[in-house]
């Protein structure tokens, strides 16, 4: 078999542990039929990604984006579970086949087992908004950690293991922060947000999908985004309605001199609502839902085991 994932040409953890983690799940997958493609962690199902040709097995993955492939033709797709239970209902499938995101059971993974902490709070960006935002200058001053989700995946992921809080845009940063029984808070940058594969993953494990709105950081990641950035008039050099969030920023966050003083200032409106973010109520799923998701998820394995090998 061979994994299928997205690749992003910036890299982007929550789709490059595709790359590792089957292996730990079912060491010997590659050495046996060749002819089928793992369908993994991602929100992949849908028309544009996959190839028609070819024989897929689904572990775990979600719609949320563009038009599902033509699925029904069981010699081609083995559907042995999905994210949730949304993707269940756009594809077909009982509902109960809607079991988890399988990027939980990296937590399981010896490797990453008793992760010191290190971080009180870090932020967990949008592929997207790493590209082209100001976070690691707007986490600096509101005395937070930024962990790039473009990085490699396993130090992105001890990140966010070693953290005592996880802010997160990143669906993945929310998945793997739960996983690993860090609380998190979830947020976005813009309102073309997909909730649908937010709340496909939290109806598996009983938390909600009830994002704080933080203001885009550059004009640049509006740009991207299809939003505007609210906060900066570039013709006239002046800012429009930033002056309270500066002083609540400059009051809130550690003082660190004044060589980022112009960016500090550019994105206060982001930075102050982060800063609020922190401090906001966070969620984390029982511990009882998540290991019976997961034992649900390793029984699908152990059958598959079964089945391939």
């Amino acid at each position: 078999m061979k994994p299928y994932y997205w690749e992003s040409q910036h890299g982007n953890f929550g789709d490059d542990l595709n790359l590792w983690l089957w292996d730990f799940l079912l060491p010997g997958f590659r050495e046996v039929h060749p002819d089928v493609l793992l369908v993994g962690v991602g929100t992949v199902l849908t028309k544009t990604l996959l190839p028609e040709e070819g024989r897929k097995l689904v572990l775990g993955s979600g719609f949320g984006y563009g038009v599902l492939p033509d699925m029904r033709n069981q010699s081609l797709w083995d559907i042995r579970c999905v994210r949730g239970p949304l993707t269940a209902g756009k594809v077909g499938v009982a509902e109960h086949l809607g079991i988890v995101d399988p990027a939980v059971l990296v937590a399981d993974m010896p490797e990453f087992a008793n992760q010191p902490k290190r971080y009180s709070c870090a932020f967990v960006p949008h592929w997207e908004s790493a590209v082209a935002g100001l976070w690691p200058v707007v986490c600096a001053t509101a005395g937070m950690h930024y962990i790039d989700p473009r990085g490699e995946a396993k130090d992105v992921i001890r990140e966010i293991a070693q953290s005592e809080l996880i802010v997160a845009e990143s669906m993945h940063g929310a998945i793997l922060a739960d996983a690993f029984r860090v609380p998190w808070v979830a947020v976005s940058t813009s309102a073309n947000i997909n909730s649908f594969k937010w709340q496909d993953w939290a109806a598996t494990l009983g938390v909600e999908h009830r994002p704080r709105r933080i203001p885009i950081s550059t004009r640049a990641e509006a740009i991207i985004k299809g939003a505007r950035f609210w906060g900066v008039d570039y013709d006239g050099a002046t800012f429009a309605g930033t002056g309270e969030a500066a002083v609540a920023v400059a009051q809130a966050a550690p003082r660190r001199g004044l060589r980022h003083a112009a960016k500090q200032m550019l994105a206060a409106p982001s930075t102050l609502a982060l800063w609020q973010a922190s401090r906001a109520e966070p969620q984390l799923s029982t511990d009882a839902r998540l290991s019976e998701r997961k034992d649900r998820l390793y029984a699908v394995l152990e059958d598959v085991r079964r089945d391939y090998f």
